[in-house]
């Protein structure tokens, strides 16, 4: 009896210590790692999300970007800092749920070693050819495709990333066959799309736009499971017949796992408080993205849900752990 009440008081004395932390916290600068180069999604959603916390909690909080290995440096670097409430993360599906199944040693493990905060948004994609491509619809595509088995290239930015796995899941739903060319980034496959050096790739909604506008790119399929406001008249891959297909890029923020509870909830409070506010959503949809503010539980359950998602369209693809 009396182990067991020291117990208790111990966990008491610890809850109380971590209560009052939380209560003064921030008293200085924190961090907020990046893992992917500045001018991203990530890195804007994570830059908007620094401003948000700087002006709630009246402490600098620093964007340090890690780039590497496909965010897997950086989101490393964030699982092994002190679970103090100084060092967050930058979420991205790449890293968070797509890398468990393309790696091996991964280093961390993503549901064990983050407390997730907030998601912030998400964005789709659109399935773009260069106006030369002999395809005006995501049906005419997969036909081409078809013909040529392993003869269309497509681009992504680079292996382990949603915008790889995407096209996986897409040729494998659609049964076609096509040469994987990964780049170091969106901008430069961009690029040699709109140069007709390029066969097949995705681009943001947002950043597609533009081009398909000016006649450069040719958008065949949006891969929301809606038609982007952006561009209504594309219908989605699944009004085209691919069914159960859909892919989204998304940012969060996330802490280490053992950053303290009350901690985690004064972030999420900051954040998703402008995320209900009208003129920020409406900023936020202007650029084709899909508003969230989803908190703690439903932020885990989602990653969750796609590392479950992503791990089959790897097994589907052939895709071994490397």
């Amino acid at each position: 009896m009396k182990l067991a009440t020291t117990a208790f008081a111990a966990i008491l004395a610890t809850a109380v210590a971590g209560l009052a932390s939380a209560q003064q916290y921030p008293t200085k600068p924190i961090r907020l790692v990046v893992p992917f180069p500045p001018g991203g999604p990530t890195d804007t959603h994570s830059r908007w999300a620094a401003q948000q916390l700087y002006t709630a909690l009246g402490q600098p909080v620093v964007v340090e970007n890690r780039a590497g290995a496909g965010g897997v440096i950086g989101t490393d670097a964030a699982a092994k800092a002190p679970a103090d409430g100084y060092t967050l993360l930058g979420g991205n599906p790449g890293p968070l749920t797509i890398a468990p199944s393309l790696r091996k040693n991964l280093g961390y493990d993503t549901l064990r070693d983050f407390a997730p905060i907030t998601l912030i948004a998400r964005s789709a994609s659109c399935m773009c050819v260069h106006p030369t491509v002999p395809a005006k619809d995501l049906r005419g595509f997969i036909t081409l495709a078809k013909a040529s088995p392993g003869k269309i290239n497509f681009a992504t930015p680079g292996v382990g990333t949603v915008g790889h796995l995407a096209i996986e899941n897409f040729a494998t739903l659609a049964g076609i066959k096509m040469t994987h060319v990964p780049y170091k980034g969106a901008a430069l496959y961009t690029t040699d799309l709109i140069a007709g050096n390029m066969d097949f790739a995705q681009i943001q909604v947002f950043q597609a736009v533009p081009h398909v506008r000016a006649g450069k790119l040719r958008c065949l399929a949006v891969t929301a499971v809606a038609r982007s406001p952006l561009l209504p008249e594309a219908p989605t891959a699944q009004e085209q017949g691919v069914k159960g297909f859909s892919s989204y890029n998304w940012n969060g923020v996330l802490a280490p796992a053992a950053t303290p509870k009350a901690i985690i909830e004064r972030i999420h409070a900051v954040l998703s408080k402008p995320l209900t506010n009208p003129d920020t959503r409406k900023q936020m949809e202007a650029l084709g993205y899909e508003v969230s503010g989803d908190g703690p539980a439903e932020y885990a359950a989602f990653i969750r849900s796609e590392i479950e998602k992503w791990g089959k369209v790897a097994k589907a693809a052939g895709i071994q752990p490397e």
